[in-house]
């Protein structure tokens, strides 16, 4: 699919149909009154992990990433983002408990987030991973590549120029971990054990046994980032959601 998407900045005229998957970007850095706002929002577990970060940057970007989430969530399900019982698997995906809800199963999320700018995938019965990164050049001059890359994909990465050798690095690494959340094992499969591609302006593909489950779909949310969103069905409509404060009144 063309990377270079279109984010629509109105509200979805229509809740998830079937084969739709949501995407959502938002910028993290609110003012003092939209973060105390979010805060208010969080589960205790998430103000616990909120609090444990030093900086207060890092502690405002958590509680924005996770407020929009509640936020958007509250919009789908018809419900107080305050009220969404939300798990965490322990690989560390979350997930909809259906605890108090039994009918907000069908609906699955993943959130990512880097420097600021976050992004947030939704879709009905299926699973769905994404993964968003700054692309930073020094990152790609750490041999990171030979502990967590496939030697087909080290290859691939060692073919491009020099000044493309970055942003294939962070496909390929963005591709994997948004296929890893989509199966919600984190790092319990290894990352070297399946390959992507990563070539720029190539498509985005997967090689691994159960490829046939999954679709793959490289986006570049802005200038200077690169994301992946990996979903359970080989028939999906990807649509581009923009969030701002003009909207901050979804699932109150």
């Amino acid at each position: 699919m063309n990377e270079l998407v279109r984010w629509s900045s109105r509200l979805p005229d229509h809740l998830l149909a079937e084969h739709e998957v949501h995407v959502w970007r938002a910028g993290l850095d609110l003012d003092a009154i939209s973060t105390s706002r979010f805060s208010s929002t969080l589960s205790p577990e998430e103000k616990t992990r909120a609090a444990g970060f030093v900086l207060a940057r890092d502690r405002d970007r958590f509680t924005a990433t996770h407020g929009i989430l509640r936020q958007l969530l509250g919009h789908y399900l018809c419900m107080p983002p305050a009220n969404i019982p939300i798990k965490v698997s322990p690989h560390g995906k979350p997930a909809l408990s259906n605890k108090e809800k039994k009918d907000v199963a069908p609906l699955h999320f993943n959130l990512s987030h880097s420097d600021g700018l976050g992004l947030f995938a939704f879709a009905l019965k299926r699973e769905v991973g994404i993964d968003l990164e700054q692309i930073r050049p020094e990152a790609a001059k750490e041999g990171i590549e030979e502990a967590y890359f496939s030697a087909q994909e080290q290859k691939e990465l060692d073919r491009l120029p020099a000044e493309s050798r970055a942003e294939g690095f962070f496909r390929c690494w963005t591709r994997k971990e948004a296929y890893l959340k989509a199966r919600g094992e984190g790092l319990f499969l290894p990352l070297d054990s399946f390959d992507t591609s990563l070539t720029p302006g190539q498509p985005a593909v997967l090689y691994r046994v159960d490829q046939e489950r999954w679709s793959l779909y490289s986006v570049c949310p802005e200038p200077g980032f690169i994301a992946a969103v990996v979903v359970e069905s080989k028939k999906n409509i990807l649509k581009f959601w923009e969030w701002s404060d003009q909207i901050n009144s979804l699932g109150e």
